[in-house]
């Protein structure tokens, strides 16, 4: 199904801190390439790692039209109302520049040794929703009732509300099992799955089931933006997906878009020629393939 979204491409970022400048750089080089958006995993446990959100506050402040985003964040280990609050005020600073990219958590042994609370499956995607309306509560500033939640993991007692952010932010979940869909069709603006953790038929499988919670909760399904993780090479003859020359990607992602209603590709790596390289060939390339087919959605 074609949801009509203006077409957008970003790319997806190691926040090595092996040296430190190098992902500021590779943002830069994002915004500078007419890139729609700049995103960085988030592993707060990694000590290989930049703190993924101090990363995306010193990449707002070095750039100046890009949005930014984290790929997606780690809840278990970022309590959802002070999270809340800094990405109200990180869209603040940044102009209205910043996305909610959240997950439910993985890595649970790890996020333990850290001091974060583990959850089962079940119990993770349960504490996600509940987050998201605290989140949604806090910058909710119209209400000027004191702000009392009594949820199973997250309680708050008379938390004040504030700020809003500059915008309104979309809240983007990294989904891929039911739960998780339905609750991306229920309160979410955006899915953001990775192509590669996926098998043929599942991107439109669950966007089925992300389209039917939505349905149910009394949404439009077209409010729910779908991004996709890509990753390929560029070579000059085709060896598979996303392998091959840039008409080979083109068409490869063609029907991601037209038949699957992604709206937004986002490329997985840290090479400047292939971020250099997609910009400069595929996007405008797969813009206008789009354009011929629905005249105004090409972004």
């Amino acid at each position: 199904m074609f949801y009509g979204h203006p077409l957008q491409f970003g790319t997806f970022l190691t926040p090595s801190n092996a040296d430190p400048e190098t992902p500021v750089r590779l943002a830069e080089l994002s915004e500078r390439l007419g890139y729609d958006l700049v995103t960085f995993q988030d592993h707060p446990y990694q000590p290989r790692f930049l703190d993924t959100w101090t990363l995306l506050s010193w990449v707002a402040a070095r750039t100046d039209r890009i949005h930014l985003s984290g790929n997606v964040l780690n809840l278990p280990m970022r309590p959802p109302a002070v999270l809340a609050r800094a990405a109200a005020s990180l869209d603040l600073l940044s102009r209205g520049r910043f996305e909610l990219g959240l997950g439910a958590g993985g890595f649970w042994d790890a996020i333990g040794a850290m001091g974060g609370r583990t959850l089962a499956a079940g119990q993770s995607v349960d504490a996600l929703s509940e987050s998201i309306d605290v989140i949604r509560a806090i910058w909710n500033v119209d209400d000027r009732s004191a702000l009392h939640v009594g949820g199973e993991f997250y309680r708050l007692d008379g938390a004040k509300r504030g700020p809003a952010p500059a915008h309104d932010v979309p809240i983007l979940l990294g989904a891929y099992k039911p739960r998780m869909l339905r609750l991306t069709g229920r309160k979410a603006d955006g899915w953001l799955p990775s192509l590669a953790r996926m098998e043929p038929g599942d991107l439109r499988r669950a966007s089925a089931i992300i389209d039917q919670a939505a349905v149910d909760a009394g949404r439009d399904p077209r409010a729910i933006r779908r991004l996709v993780n890509i990753s390929g090479t560029f070579s000059p003859a085709g060896g598979g997906f996303l392998t091959g020359p840039s008409s080979q990607w083109v068409d490869d992602l063609l029907p991601y878009v037209l038949q699957d209603g992604v709206g937004t590709f986002i490329v997985l790596g840290d090479e400047p020629a292939v971020i250099e390289r997609f910009a400069a060939e595929v996007a405008p390339a797969l813009r206008a393939t789009v354009a011929r087919e629905h005249p105004g959605a090409a972004g």
